[in-house]
């Protein structure tokens, strides 16, 4: 089974409507799968709902598809550093599910293994647990939480083989792992592809079996969210 395509465009194809739920791999502009977002924002698909931790930054990443306004729910953990996200989400131009991080992890990996719901201790007596159901486990109270399951996943890598076993490099690995077993078909944007049999067997972070669709995304220009710099210390010469 070929499972490479030679556009994001071409990857997407036949996986796009209206109103679909889709799982996003990344964590700010870190591991995110920057073709993808842009070849559903250029689809013009709307009514999405996107599982992702957070919506990236004004016009990067999930940003993106926030400012067309193409997104009707976010199902996220941290939203802080996007405006747009916030200015509809007060005007009421947004439905939001705040979940807690290691929630939403869990969440997703626990759709992708067929497990409908846990329980969990996180968010018990705040607002994330309101309308849950609850349940004490040797006197302590959980809140039950439901598993994730979406149409479609779409996750970044740094190198697969032509097979789709797929690693991650370093951090950008974070919410990438769990999203990819999420969704009924998952499109991995990688680096590079290598042959079957390149890759070390103990070095893949995830199988191939979880992946339908691949192709290749590089070159990418790296994006700093926040750019912090301090003067420039005065040089001094020695008395």
């Amino acid at each position: 089974m070929n499972k490479l395509y030679p556009n994001a465009a071409a990857a997407l194809e036949g996986l796009l409507s209206d109103g679909i739920t889709i799982c996003a791999g990344g964590f700010g502009l870190c591991g995110i799968p920057e073709r993808l977002i842009d070849a559903i924002q250029a689809s013009g698909v709307t009514g999405l709902t996107i599982a992702s931790n957070n919506a990236g930054i004004d016009g990067e990443g999930l940003g993106k598809l926030l400012r067309s306004r193409q997104v009707k729910k976010m199902i996220s953990s941290y939203v802080g550093e996007n405006k747009e996200f916030e200015r509809q989400y007060l005007a009421g131009e947004l439905e939001v599910e705040f979940c807690p991080q290691g929630t939403l992890a869990e969440r997703c990996r626990a759709g992708g293994a067929g497990i409908p719901g846990f329980y969990t201790k996180t968010g018990v007596g705040t607002l994330v647990a309101e309308g849950k159901e609850t349940k004490v486990f040797d006197g302590q109270e959980y809140i039950l939480e439901r598993g994730i399951r979406a149409d479609l996943s779409i996750i970044k890598g740094w190198k697969a083989d032509e097979a789709g076993n797929l690693v991650f490099r370093k951090t950008a690995r974070n919410f990438n792992q769990p999203m990819a077993s999420a969704g009924r078909v998952c499109i991995a944007e990688v680096e590079e592809v290598v042959p079957v049999g390149s890759l070390d067997p103990d070095q893949i972070h995830l199988p191939g079996i979880y992946v339908n669709r691949m192709i290749v995304g590089a070159p990418y220009d790296k994006k700093i969210e926040f750019r912090t710099t301090r003067p420039r210390a005065e040089s001094t010469e020695a008395a």
